[in-house]
């Protein structure tokens, strides 16, 4: 299947456009409750999938009222467990893209992949934000992108495979309007698809102006990570322990063991 917009993607990897359902916003509390993801081919063939996921926890009625998923309609349906390993092999060998998908779903979709214990190494990855393009050039929502960029109404908004056909259709509605924007996954993800250079996900590690790893929160905010844990051995300890996303541990103890061993 293929579609007719005029505009093809310039893909050297397959790229998978997806959006998740969740039972809310915390990253490391909140559970995905469905997922659909469009893959698209480099010879432009495309291929949709979605699931319903079991999340092991009650579906907040405010949750149910934005995308209409319940505990009834989820409860026969397998948790994230049972499909890990099957949805990284989907994703194998693909560069990732989405709407707000940088600051969420790919941080929701790595903590869950670290909770089943699927090694799924989104380091080799690039990623393109549409929500982040449409915002550094007309800020808005991803309904009125749909309309502005696509002339269309967005049937079905917040359900998982409307938006995420959206999504794919505003990217390339996109890269029609504005010449500067390049059809080029690795220049849409490092130069329009980030505000910042995380290093983890949810933005806690960053690299300042020299590519050096500094802290982006708290007391020891703008420091870096190697100087902070030196003189505060502590301060790892009370992260770990502490309510952080499972890919922020992870980045933190990268950080130290390298020191370690270095």
């Amino acid at each position: 299947m293929t579609n007719p917009n005029r505009m093809q993607l310039n893909l050297k990897n397959p790229l998978v456009f997806f959006d998740l359902e969740t039972t809310g916003i915390n990253i490391t509390h909140d559970r995905i409750v469905e997922i659909s993801f469009l893959k698209v081919h480099p010879n432009g063939k495309e291929e949709m999938k979605s699931r319903r996921i079991n999340p092991e926890m009650p579906i907040p009625p405010q949750a149910t009222a934005i995308h209409g998923i319940t505990d009834e309609d989820v409860k026969d349906c397998p948790i994230f467990k049972q499909v890990a390993r099957s949805l990284a092999e989907q994703l194998e060998g693909c560069d990732l893209a989405g709407f707000n998908s940088s600051r969420f779903d790919v941080p929701m979709l790595a903590e869950e992949f670290l909770r089943a214990g699927v090694d799924f190494d989104m380091s080799k990855r690039k990623f393109v934000d549409v929500q982040i393009i449409f915002h550094k050039k007309e800020q808005r929502t991803l309904e009125a992108a749909y309309a502005f960029y696509c002339n269309k109404k967005l049937e079905d908004a917040h359900s998982a495979e409307a938006d995420t056909r959206a999504t794919y259709e505003v990217l390339k509605s996109q890269l029609d309007r504005y010449p500067d924007l390049i059809n080029d996954v690795e220049a849409l993800s490092k130069d329009y698809s980030s505000f910042n250079d995380n290093v983890d996900f949810a933005g806690r590690i960053i690299y300042n102006d020299k590519g050096v790893e500094v802290f982006n929160f708290g007391k020891h905010r703008g420091k870096p990570v190697t100087e902070v844990l030196a003189r505060e051995p502590s301060y790892y300890s009370w992260m770990m322990d502490g309510d952080f996303p499972l890919n922020t541990k992870q980045v933190l103890t990268q950080i130290r063991l390298r020191e370690l061993k270095g």
